[in-house]
């Protein structure tokens, strides 16, 4: 974002800005359209007046967003593949199926399957 237009940034900004009010409008419930409307309209408007003056402020709030919108999808998406994985009683270090549950028996091991790996 250090080397893009102080333009791009106020857009950039503009956008997480308004997934934001989004989020949180809908969660508080008092979303509707013509608020949304209205608060992308301004904010657009005011962060491209002062896109020059406001640069490296557009800078940090676009890596902080950043941040955590991809923390939030990275939690996510790590959470849905917990999910389908459990539904599908998938074990990913499973060695053999199991018809009872999905986790390995530790039961099962002997000594001759285990071994020193160097």
């Amino acid at each position: 974002m250090e080397r893009s237009s102080s333009s791009f940034k106020a857009l950039a900004v503009s956008a997480g800005l308004s997934f934001w009010f989004f989020i949180i409008s809908s969660v508080v419930g008092i979303f509707s359209i013509e608020v949304m409307l209205s608060f992308i309209v301004g904010i657009i408007i005011l962060t491209q007046v002062f896109a020059i003056k406001l640069s490296k402020a557009l800078d940090v709030f676009a890596i902080i967003n950043t941040k955590i919108f991809l923390g939030i999808l990275f939690i996510s998406v790590v959470s849905i593949y917990g999910v389908v994985f459990r539904l599908l009683k998938i074990d990913l270090i499973r060695l053999k199926k199991q018809k009872e549950t999905y986790w390995l028996a530790t039961n099962d091991f002997k000594r001759s399957k285990i071994s020193k790996q160097y």
